[in-house]
């Protein structure tokens, strides 16, 4: 089968496509011919080994040797043990802790994967386990009135996040690049702040913030914070993230608010909400671009330049 692979850490450079053996899969395990996977920024920090949490498993060298996390796919075969999905099943999942999404094939978990929604398309599925699970946890408390601020609005998961909170009848304020602005304004957000000309933490305080590029001092977040208001970040710089846990809670708890890092749950459970959300019309997929596996590096440093409106995805079965 076709792979997009890599054995050490760098740049898009170290990425070749390769025929390499399809995987078997073990027990409780499925085997998913592959039609879509989404990119996700955990994808960038994997490939280039940063922030230093992106190394866990292989310090030295990547553990895993194809990338990839969001899949959707049709069931191949199964392992020993598996009794709930069988053969051309339509399948969608997070299949972080295995990866191998950038190839024609992919082993996952079987608990890590849900039928497919008939009504989703391969490529809009594969946008969700992740990202979706992000934006729904992390807007959970916006309520009419609140004002809830995204940073990072523009990519993925902040696509997501600003739908949701907007239809929770918050006052939305994003925040991304200038390249982005119109596009956060077109997702229904009140105002739109580009972060090279502006600090959002001195803007007037919010309730809710959800940031998703976290890198500045915890006494910075504070000031971005209403009393009583909630600081939830997901990804970093593992310094920003070690203050946030430390330093932050005990700041939070002092001053009347809550500063800390999002603790993600992820898996069906968590993901087919957002996905019945996107199936009602409620929220929209959006995509930059639909490429194939021999565009996975240029994909890669799309999205780790922070210039994808939304999700990346890649197309397997084209």
């Amino acid at each position: 089968m076709r792979a997009v692979v890599y054995d050490r850490y760098g740049g898009p450079e170290v990425l070749r496509l390769e025929e390499v053996a399809v995987p078997v899969p073990r027990a409780g395990q499925v085997l998913v011919r592959v039609v879509a996977t989404s990119l996700n920024l955990s994808d960038w920090e994997a490939l280039v080994g940063s922030p230093a949490y992106a190394r866990l498993g292989g310090l030295r060298r990547p553990r895993r040797h194809v990338l990839g996390s969001d899949i959707a796919g049709v069931v191949e075969a199964v392992g020993p043990g598996v009794t709930g999905f069988a053969p051309d099943d339509e399948v969608y999942g997070d299949n972080l802790a295995l990866l191998g999404g950038f190839a024609e094939y992919a082993v996952a978990a079987a608990t890590a994967l849900a039928p497919k929604p008939p009504s989703l398309s391969f490529v809009d599925a594969s946008t969700i386990p992740q990202a979706g699970v992000i934006a729904l946890q992390g807007t959970a408390g916006a309520e009419p009135g609140s004002r809830v601020l995204v940073n990072g609005a523009g990519g993925g998961s902040g696509a997501f996040a600003l739908q949701l909170a907007r239809a929770a009848g918050a006052h939305v304020t994003g925040v991304d690049n200038a390249g982005k602005l119109d596009f956060m304004r077109s997702l229904g957000a009140d105002e739109v702040v580009d972060y090279r000309a502006t600090d959002f933490t001195r803007l007037p305080p919010h309730d809710l913030v959800l940031d998703l590029v976290a890198h500045r001092s915890v006494f910075a977040y504070r000031r971005a914070l209403r009393p009583g208001g909630r600081y939830r970040c997901v990804g970093g710089s593992a310094r920003t993230l070690v203050r946030l846990v430390t330093v932050g809670t005990v700041l939070g708890l002092a001053t009347g608010r809550r500063i800390g890092v999002l603790p993600v749950r992820m898996g069906p459970e968590h993901f087919t909400p957002m996905a019945q959300r996107v199936v009602a019309g409620d929220v929209t997929v959006h995509v930059d671009r639909v490429v194939g596996l021999e565009d996975v590096p240029a994909a890669l440093a799309h999205v780790g330049a922070g210039r994808a409106l939304g999700k990346v995805v890649v197309e397997v079965a084209r």
